[in-house]
C-alpha cells in the first residue's frame, strides 16, 4: 500500500470511529449533576447492550474528570475476590485485564466492564467487588439465609427484616417473567430470598465505601428503588440516586422505579426464551 493510499485509509478508519462515537456517547444530561460529593450513585444496564455500556462509561469519566472521586462497586466482581482484586492491583496497578484476570468470573462480557476497571485504576480509586457468588446464592435458594450468614451478618445485613406482601410479590413477579415463566411457582419464594441477599450484601458494600461517594454498576433490577438494592441502603435517601439504562419498546420496567432513565436502541439478540431449560438457576435476577 503507498504511503498515500495509507494515510486515506488511516483517515477514513478515524471518521468511522468519530461517527460511531458521536453516535453512541451522548452530552450530559441535567441529572448527572448528582455525581458528585457523597453521592450514591446506581448505574443499571441490560448486561449484552454495548450501546448502554458506551453511554454509561462516558457518564462516568465525565463525572470523574470534573472531581468526583466515588468508589465503584461492582456486581460482576463476586466478594470473595476481593483480595484477588486487591492483589492484582499491588503486582500491576495499571493492568485492568490483570484484574480481571485474576479476580475475574466466568459468565461475563468483559470487554465491556474492563473500561470500567480501567477508569478506577487511572485515577486510583476504590474498586469493590460487591455480589454473591452463583455458589453462595444457590444455598441461600435452598438453605435459606442462614446457609451462608451467621446470625450477626443476617442482622447487620438486615435480613432478618420481615419483607412487605407488595415487596415479595414485586419480586416474585420479576423472577417469573426473567426466566420466561417456565419456573414452577413454589419455587419463586425461594429464588427471591435469594434476590433479596444479593441486594442487601451489595447494598452493604455501598454503605461501608461511601464516605466520597459510591457507584454500583449492576443491572437494572438490581438497581430500581422498589425493590433492589436502594430499599437495603441504611443511608440518607437523599444522596441515592439511580438510573436505568432500558431499552426501547421495554414497557415491563416501571420507569417510576428509577430517578432517571436513558433509552437506547435494543441489542441484537436471539429470543432468550427460545431455548430456556426449565432448571432451578443458581441466582435470582438482575
Amino acid at each position: 500500500m503507498t504511503s498515500t493510499r495509507f494515510a486515506l485509509a488511516v483517515a477514513a478508519a478515524a471518521v468511522a470511529f468519530f461517527l460511531c462515537a458521536c453516535a453512541t456517547v451522548a452530552p450530559s444530561a441535567a441529572w448527572e449533576g448528582r455525581l458528585r460529593g457523597d453521592a450514591v450513585v446506581l448505574l443499571g444496564e441490560v448486561h449484552d447492550n454495548a450501546v448502554q455500556h458506551r453511554l454509561r462509561l462516558a457518564v462516568l469519566q465525565r463525572a470523574i474528570a470534573a472531581g468526583w472521586r466515588p468508589a465503584i462497586v461492582m456486581e460482576q466482581f463476586d466478594r470473595e475476590r476481593q483480595p484477588d482484586i486487591d492483589r492484582a492491583r499491588r503486582e500491576r496497578p495499571l493492568d485492568a485485564s490483570h484484574v480481571v484476570d485474576l479476580a475475574g468470573g466466568s459468565g461475563w462480557n468483559w470487554d465491556f466492564y474492563r473500561p470500567v476497571v480501567e477508569l478506577a485504576l487511572r485515577y486510583g480509586l476504590p474498586l469493590v467487588a460487591g455480589d454473591l457468588s452463583n455458589a453462595e446464592t444457590t444455598k441461600v435458594v435452598r438453605g435459606g439465609v442462614a446457609a451462608v450468614f451467621d446470625a450477626a451478618a443476617v442482622a447487620v445485613l438486615g435480613l432478618d427484616r420481615p419483607i412487605a406482601a407488595d415487596w415479595q410479590a414485586a419480586q416474585e413477579r420479576e423472577i417469573d417473567a426473567g426466566h420466561c415463566h417456565a419456573l414452577p411457582a413454589t419455587i419463586w419464594p425461594r429464588m427471591a430470598r435469594a434476590q433479596f441477599a444479593r441486594d442487601a450484601v451489595l447494598a452493604a458494600a455501598l454503605s461501608g465505601r461511601s464516605d466520597q461517594g459510591a457507584v454500583l454498576i449492576a443491572g437494572n433490577g438490581h438497581v430500581r428503588r422498589d425493590i433492589g438494592v436502594p430499599r437495603w441502603l441504611a443511608l440518607d435517601p437523599r444522596r441515592v440516586f439511580s438510573v436505568a439504562f432500558l431499552e426501547d419498546g421495554d414497557a415491563a420496567t416501571p420507569v417510576s422505579a428509577f430517578d432517571a432513565v436513558v433509552r437506547t436502541a435494543p441489542a441484537a439478540r436471539s429470543d432468550p426464551c427460545a431455548a430456556f431449560e426449565k432448571r432451578e438457576p443458581p441466582r435470582g435476577g438482575d
